[in-house]
């Protein structure tokens, strides 16, 4: 039963974190300036990951008999820094938006890496956060790389 619970914790502590993240890329989407519409697609593409991911996990936390977290994060223990980052969005500067965005892919980053170090989550949900986690590395090598080639 213990196990069962906080496998119920982890998956919701994800649940959190994606909710930060799609708040996060909408809130970057409305401080955009008209130049920076070539991110809008991209930024789209990251909140339907996100929603996709939540979805599943949240699935999961049903599944195991547990009530799925709403709302976002207000002092999270593994996604503070991407609160940090949706406060941040007012310079409306390309560069900025984009390191800020990348520091919010660092923090999902850190929150699968913290929720996969767990040893007791069953393999196949140990399974969804592998392929999640690397889809979201993805995400965060093209932020990186759109920041990079910025001057």
């Amino acid at each position: 039963m213990e196990t069962t619970t906080e496998t119920i914790e982890i998956l919701n502590d994800l649940v959190l974190m994606h909710n930060d993240r799609i708040e996060g890329y909408e809130r970057a989407l409305h401080e955009m300036e008209q130049v920076d519409a070539d991110l809008k697609t991209l930024f789209l593409n990251m909140i339907d990951e996100s929603r996709k991911n939540k979805s599943s996990i949240a699935n999961e936390v049903q599944v195991l008999g547990g009530d799925v977290e709403n709302g976002t994060t207000n002092s999270g223990k593994i996604y503070r820094a991407w609160m940090d980052v949706k406060a941040v969005f007012t310079g409306h500067n390309r560069k900025t938006i984009l390191s800020n965005c990348e520091a919010g892919e660092d923090a999902a980053q850190r929150a699968y890496n913290d929720a996969l170090d767990t040893d007791d989550l069953p393999r196949y949900i140990r399974e969804m956060l592998i392929r999640q986690q690397a889809s979201l590395k993805r995400s965060h090598d093209k932020i990186k790389d759109l920041r990079d080639s910025q001057s």
